[in-house]
């Protein structure tokens, strides 16, 4: 068997964090029609419970973000430092709209801010992809 290093433990809670940030969203997305046919109260009861696990998997997000930044230490002025600035705004533009998706009671803004969280999520993946390698 291999070898359990810190490592393994960072990439692991960084991936499964995203995983449930992103994967959830994607999976609510594809619930919520379903749930307004049971009741139209059903999508925002999802959505609360949802939020129990989204926003700490973000906050580990940010904590194991943080972490392989400090292990990979990248340099100013190359290809990495640049997607990882990107990825970083992308990371923040989809905690931000997640949170006035929260907040938001029109279907309009429901829908905008809910597109738009979900649209930065999975590129904050891919750039997470690129970055790995």
């Amino acid at each position: 068997m291999l070898t359990v290093t810190w490592t393994t433990v960072r990439l692991f809670l960084h991936v499964l964090a995203a995983s449930v940030w992103v994967g959830g969203q994607i999976t609510l997305a594809g619930l919520v029609p379903g749930l307004r046919n049971l009741s139209p109260d059903a999508p925002r009861a999802a959505a609360r419970r949802f939020n129990l696990i989204a926003w700490p998997a973000f906050g580990v997000l940010v904590v194991t973000g943080m972490w392989n930044i400090a292990v990979e230490n990248p340099q100013f002025g190359t290809s990495y430092m640049t997607t990882l600035i990107v990825k970083i705004i992308v990371v923040a533009i989809s905690g931000i709209t997640a949170f006035v998706h929260a907040q938001a009671r029109s279907p309009r803004a429901l829908a905008i801010f809910g597109a738009l969280t979900g649209v930065s999520a999975v590129l904050a993946m891919f750039l997470g992809i690129l970055l790995a390698g």
